[in-house]
C-alpha cells in the first residue's frame, strides 16, 4: 500500500492522545462517520462502541500494515520528546483557548512560526518545524476573522485596519512562565494572513560552542570578538541562524565592566546587562539616528540588527574608528560577497578595509536521523553529477533520508550550523583597497566546503545540501 497524504481537518477530528492510545488515524471523514486506519493484528479487538461514545461518531475501520500505520501515528501526532518537556503549558480557562493552545502545541514541537491564512474555500494553519512548513489546522471560514481580532487584540494593533499591513508583538504568561511573540499581519486577496514568530527567551541556550562553528573556526571567530574595536558582519539568508550567533556573542561579551547598547528589528531575546533598544522608523527611530545616538552613550559594545544602506554601514564605521566593536549582519550569500555588497554599497574600500574584522557567511542544514539514516551508492543517487564540476570527489558510500517514529518519518533530526569565515588580514586588506575582493586565503573554508564534508561523513543527505552547492 502506498502511503498518501491525509487532510489536516481529517486528521483533526482526533486528539493525539486519542489516536496514540486507540493506535488509529482517520482516513476521511464525511456524513458523521470517521474512516479510521487500523493495524491488522488489532482490528478484531478494537473497542468500537467505547471510541464512538467519547467522539460522538460512528466509526469505521480499514485495517493496514503495522509498520504504515506506526508511520502515520508518528507523522501526523507528533509526540512530546525529550527536549520538549520545559514547553510552555496552561491551566483552567486559557487551555481552552484555541490561540493558546496553537502557540503551547507550536512550542511543544519545537516550531519557529504559526502560519495563519485564509483562501477562497477554506482557512489553515501551518508550522514551521525544522526550516519546514506542516499543515496543522484547517478552520472554517466563520472562524477565522474571529482568530484575526483576537491576535490584533493582543498586540494591540487596529482592528479595524484591513487594508495595509501592521506588525506588533504580545506576550503569553502562565504562571512563572513567558513566551514572547512577534506578529506580522499581511492583507491578502481573500482576507489577512498572520504570521507568528515564536521567540525564545530562553538565554540559557545561547551558546557560541553549539552554534556549530568547528574548532578552527570558533578560534577565530572569539580572537575577532574580543579586539576593541572594528566591525563584525555576519550575512545569510532569513531562518540562517544569524540572530542566535549575535546573541550568543553578546552573551560571551556581556560583562559587568562592559556597555554593550543594541538597535534591533525586533528584540528577540532580553539579556539582562545589555542595554537593547527597538527599531521605530514610523517615529524616526532608524538604524542610522540610533547609531548617531548611541555613540553619545559611551558604549565598549554596539550590534545593529542589520546594515541595510550606506548611511547605516558608514555610521557602523565611524563608530569602529572611534574605538567600538560593532557586530551586525548584512544579506549577501557568502562571506566574500559581503566585502563586495560593502563596496558596492558606495562605501570607501579604505574605510572598509581598515574597520572590517571579520566577514562571516552562515546556513542551517538538517541532520540525518541516526537511527533510520540508510547507506547508499553514491551513483544511484539523482543529482550526484553535481560534483563533476566541483573540486572534490563524492565518497562511493553516502547516506539518505529514510524516516522512522524517531524522527515523525521526515528522515531528518535536528540541524547544524555551517559557516565560513575571512579573517581581514594584511593581504585582503591590500585588495580591499583596490576596490575588489577576489582571491580568498589559503586556507578559507566556503560553505559548500562545509556541506561537502557534512555529507562525507554521513551527517545529512545530498538533497538537503544541493542548494548551497549548486548556488
Amino acid at each position: 500500500m502506498t502511503e498518501i497524504e491525509i487532510p489536516a481537518d481529517v486528521i483533526n477530528q482526533l486528539s493525539a492522545q486519542q489516536a496514540w492510545h486507540y493506535r488509529i488515524v482517520p482516513k476521511e471523514y464525511s456524513g458523521g462517520k470517521l474512516t479510521c486506519y487500523i493495524a491488522q493484528t488489532r482490528k478484531e479487538a478494537f473497542p468500537a462502541d467505547e471510541i464512538k461514545l467519547l467522539i460522538g461518531k460512528s466509526v469505521e475501520l480499514e485495517a493496514i500494515e503495522d509498520n504504515l500505520l506506526a508511520t502515520y501515528l508518528s507523522r501526523y501526532y507528533r509526540k512530546e520528546t525529550a527536549r520538549n518537556q520545559d514547553s510552555f503549558t496552561f491551566s483552567g480557562e486559557a487551555a481552552d483557548d484555541f490561540l493558546v493552545k496553537l502557540v503551547s502545541e507550536a512550542q511543544s514541537q519545537d516550531s519557529s512560526d504559526i502560519h495563519i491564512e485564509t483562501y477562497e474555500a477554506k482557512a489553515r494553519i501551518r508550522f514551521r518545524i525544522d526550516g519546514l512548513l506542516v499543515e496543522r489546522y484547517t478552520i472554517p471560514k466563520t472562524e477565522y476573522p474571529g482568530l484575526v481580532n483576537k491576535i490584533k487584540i493582543k498586540s494591540n494593533l487596529d482592528i479595524s485596519e484591513k487594508r495595509l499591513p501592521q506588525d506588533g508583538r504580545f506576550l503569553l504568561k502562565s504562571g512563572t512562565q513567558k513566551l514572547d511573540l512577534r506578529v506580522s499581519v499581511l492583507p491578502t486577496m481573500f482576507g489577512e494572513k498572520i504570521v507568528l514568530r515564536l521567540l525564545n527567551s530562553d538565554i540559557y541556550s545561547l551558546d557560541l560552542t553549539k552554534c556549530g562553528f568547528d574548532t578552527s573556526q570558533l578560534s577565530v571567530y572569539e580572537r575577532a570578538i574580543m579586539k576593541p574595536n572594528g566591525i563584525i558582519l555576519i550575512s545569510g539568508p532569513t531562518g540562517s541562524g544569524k540572530t542566535t550567533t549575535l546573541y550568543s556573542t553578546l552573551k560571551q561579551l556581556n560583562k559587568a565592566e562592559r556597555n554593550i547598547i543594541t538597535i534591533e528589528d525586533p528584540i528577540e531575546y532580553t539579556l539582562d546587562g545589555i542595554n537593547q533598544v527597538q527599531l521605530k522608523e514610523s517615529i524616526g527611530l532608524t538604524f542610522p539616528k540610533a547609531l548617531r545616538t548611541f555613540l553619545r552613550q559611551d558604549p565598549d559594545i554596539i550590534m545593529v540588527g542589520e546594515i541595510r544602506d550606506k548611511e547605516t554601514a558608514e555610521m557602523a564605521i565611524r563608530a569602529s574608528l572611534t574605538g567600538h566593536l560593532v557586530l551586525s549582519t548584512i544579506h549577501t550569500r557568502s562571506a566574500k560577497g559581503t566585502i563586495n555588497r560593502l563596496i558596492d554599497m558606495g562605501v570607501p574600500p579604505f574605510l572598509i578595509a581598515d574597520t572590517l574584522n571579520l566577514s562571516v557567511a552562515q546556513r542551517l542544514v538538517r541532520l540525518l536521523c541516526n537511527k533510520c539514516k540508510v547507506k547508499m551508492n553514491s551513483k544511484q543517487i539523482r543529482g550526484s553529477e553535481i560534483f563533476s564540476g566541483l573540486s572534490y570527489k563524492l565518497p562511493e558510500t553516502i547516506y539518505s533520508a529514510c524516516g522512522c517514529e524517531d524522527c515523525f518519518y521526515t528522515g531528518y533530526k535536528g540541524r547544524k550550523g555551517l559557516f565560513e569565515l575571512i579573517e581581514i588580514n594584511e593581504d585582503i586588506k591590500g585588495q580591499i583597497k583596490t576596490g575588489s575582493f577576489e582571491t580568498a586565503p589559503p586556507d578559507y573554508v566556503t560553505l559548500k566546503d562545509s556541506a561537502y564534508s557534512l555529507v562525507a561523513d554521513g551527517l545529512t543527505s545530498l538533497e538537503e545540501v544541493m542548494p548551497l552547492l549548486i548556488s
